[in-house]
């Protein structure tokens, strides 16, 4: 692909002379959006399959799941909290992988903005609210951006993968994060559990108003998927990133900064899982970092979620937004499901593993549909 083919994917196509829509136009919005749902219709059919073979009736669970998921205010609020790290993990995966890089780091980047954002505020406890609540969302996103940096800046200058670096960058900092709850930031008392102690109410997050536990992360994600939105498709910067995805070695050729593009898309991708970090931090109802469980129980595996929720919105900051609020429901409903029909837990796993499996799986079919979109479109213009 040369330069010029590669700028010319970036440009709007020119406006059809014929007021009638062409049948690209009909059939590109529909293959989007009909091959994920058909994928997740035929996940919870096999879903379905395994409860019949527990003996649970299927109906009941999945009715109990739609109600404990979208069933209610609290019920919406509650899917909402959790969609909330997955959307700000899933805005950083469509940067990174628009650059041609894959952001396997998540969970590590969350850690590193909730480390970074906590030391923040037991720095500088006093501050005022107004002050201290955006001083550590910041802070978080600077924590996870030099988490996401790191890998980025190996995969450029010294080649090497990024999916093992950010991989084993989750493993440290894990670690990292045991270590410091085990001594240095451990709540002082008789009882040494890994958690912090309370930290200032002047970071804690403003509720919304409504009486539910929804509060102000919620917002703070869907802006962080504007600003994404705009970072990618509204400014040079953009251009400059998606165009290294789509051939490097023409864009090394025209003269941009390759291997810089590749350290600012991680960079960028650590930053947005880093705010999800500290709003998990001082959003939460202990207002405390919290080890005690391992790694996973304090990001709540949103590391990895946000992967198949940024996948199923194709890859776009605006899309992820109703992936995530979806893939929230299925976890937030699962343990009304679980409640209902008094199956195990490891049920509810499975069942979220086959709803990610045929959402990942059916990318291909997607991306043939798509195709045989364009050649029907390309023999229409044709005759």
């Amino acid at each position: 692909m040369t330069l010029t083919d590669t700028l010319a994917q970036e440009q709007p196509p020119p406006e059809d002379p014929d007021p009638r829509p062409s049948r690209r136009a009909s059939l590109a919005p529909l293959v989007g959006l009909a091959v994920p749902l058909l994928a997740v219709v035929a996940a919870l059919t096999v879903g379905a399959i395994m409860l019949l073979a527990l003996g649970a009736n299927p109906l009941r669970g999945y009715g109990a799941l739609l109600d404990g998921a979208f069933g209610g205010r609290d019920a919406l609020a509650d899917t909402a909290l959790k969609s909330m790290p997955l959307l700000l993990v899933g805005v950083g995966i469509c940067i990174a992988f628009r650059t041609g890089v894959i952001n396997i780091g998540g969970e590590g980047q969350i850690i590193a903005g909730a480390i970074l954002a906590t030391v923040v505020s037991l720095a500088i406890p006093g501050t005022p609210r107004l002050l201290l609540v955006p001083i550590v969302l910041v802070a978080g996103g600077v924590g996870g951006a030099i988490w996401g940096a790191i890998p980025g800046a190996l995969k450029a200058y010294a080649g090497v993968s990024e999916i093992l670096s950010t991989i084993m960058m989750n493993i440290v900092a894990a670690q990292f994060l045991s270590f410091l709850l085990q001594d240095l930031l451990i709540e002082e008392g008789a009882i040494r559990i890994q958690q912090t102690k309370r930290l200032t109410e002047n970071a804690d997050l403003p509720l919304l108003p409504g009486g539910t536990r929804l509060h102000l992360g919620v917002l703070i994600a869907v802006l962080v998927a504007v600003l994404g939105y705009v970072l990618l498709f509204r400014s040079a910067l953009g251009v400059r990133l998606r165009a290294t995805g789509h051939n490097p070695h023409a864009s090394r050729y025209a003269g941009m900064p390759v291997k810089r593009s590749i350290v600012q898309a991680l960079a960028f991708s650590g930053a947005c899982s880093g705010v999800a970090g500290a709003i998990l931090v001082f959003g939460s109802e202990s207002h405390r970092l919290i080890g005690e469980g391992g790694a996973a129980a304090f990001t709540q595996n949103a590391g990895f979620n946000g992967i198949v929720a940024a996948l199923f919105g194709g890859l776009h900051p605006l899309s992820t937004i109703p992936a995530s609020f979806f893939f929230g429901g299925m976890l937030t409903g699962g343990i009304s499901l679980q409640r209902e029909l008094q199956v195990p837990a490891a049920l509810i796993v499975a069942l979220n593993g086959v709803v990610v499996v045929f959402v990942v799986g059916s990318l291909k079919l997607q991306g043939r549909l798509s195709a045989w979109a364009d050649r029907t479109a390309r023999r229409e213009e044709a005759s």
